[in-house]
């Protein structure tokens, strides 16, 4: 079935769903994951697209996301602010810049930002790009086209607005907002000249049907930058106590999210340090890309040891230090 599905994908086909479930449910974990990482190699080279993020407001979200630690809906215990002090963000940003990540996103809690936050966060790129060479991208909830064409106007070049989940379990996680709601934003991104980053969090309680699902629904919306993040269960919110997602699972979602989507950027974002070294053996899975330094409310790994990780895996990381 492997060299069946891959064929597939050389002849410039795509998988169907009955395929790629047929696959995820036949193959064993190390032909999948060894498969996957060729496929990589053969379409993307060695390359390896290194991102970054500032969590640029932070808290008092409105939504009620089951996961987050933002959400005004779960008494936890982070920082909350307005806007990050703007000398901060600056230093995160050179230092990232000197690594050699190429891209830079300012994160921004809530369902979407005023007039008065959107031209505070003009200002702070501003800032940055006096400051650094580093590409910019945004994730800051819902647009219109006006905060779309704003966003544009600030140098912003890729929209980042994750799905979450599938269309059929997203009720399951959030009722503030829709499945729907999130595409329209993505649709608007793209209509207003950027391009689309968009994945999702495994580990909430869906199906492997569930995360195939997501993987085809990106593929449709031809995103080809996907974040894939393992859940960090948050003391206090609805999922603090579900059964953690095991390493082998995750692995097996990300060679299938490689195999389903094989010219996007399979980035693995929050949640892989949990894994320790471990970790690691996702971009031996079909993954590309990472998301390095600390996330939204969680730490992440150094940025050099990251970068070191990868350049032994094979990858050619870009680095200035």
């Amino acid at each position: 079935m492997i060299e069946h599905c891959i064929k597939i994908i050389q002849d410039g086909g795509e998988l169907d769903f009955d395929q790629a479930m047929e696959l995820a449910q036949t193959a064993s974990l190390t032909a999948l994951c060894d498969a996957a990482a060729m496929l990589c190699r053969e379409i993307h080279g060695a390359g390896f697209d290194l991102c970054s993020i500032i969590n640029a407001r932070s808290g008092k979200c409105s939504e009620d996301c089951r996961y987050c630690a933002q959400s005004v809906h779960h008494n936890t215990d982070i920082n909350t602010y307005e806007q990050i002090d703007p000398q901060i963000a600056i230093n995160q940003a050179r230092e990232n810049d000197a690594y050699g990540v190429l891209r830079l996103s300012l994160v921004a809690a809530g369902r979407s930002l005023s007039t008065t936050q959107m031209d505070a966060m003009g200002r702070l790129y501003s800032s940055i790009a006096d400051e650094t060479e580093l590409r910019f991208c945004a994730s800051m909830g819902f647009l219109t086209e006006e905060t779309a064409r704003q966003l544009v106007s600030f140098g912003v070049r890729r929209y980042h607005c994750n799905l979450e989940t599938c269309r059929e379990f997203f009720p399951s996680i959030c009722t503030t907002h829709s499945w729907d709601e999130k595409v329209e934003t993505l649709k608007i991104a793209r209509a207003a000249g950027m391009d689309l980053c968009s994945g999702g969090i495994i580990g909430m309680g869906e199906s492997l049907e569930n995360r195939l699902q997501l993987a085809f629904e990106l593929r449709d919306l031809n995103v080809l930058s996907i974040p894939i993040n393992i859940l960090t269960p948050v003391e206090s919110t609805p999922l603090a106590a579900i059964d953690a997602i095991s390493l082998e699972d995750v692995l097996r979602c990300v060679a299938l999210f490689r195999f389903i989507n094989p010219s996007a950027v399979i980035r693995i974002a929050g949640g892989r340090g949990r894994f320790e070294q471990d970790q690691y053996t996702m971009f031996a899975a079909g993954a590309n890309g990472a998301i390095v330094g600390d996330y939204l409310t969680t730490a992440g790994a150094g940025v050099a040891e990251d970068l070191e990780a990868f350049t032994k895996l094979g990858f050619d990381v870009p680095g200035k230090k």
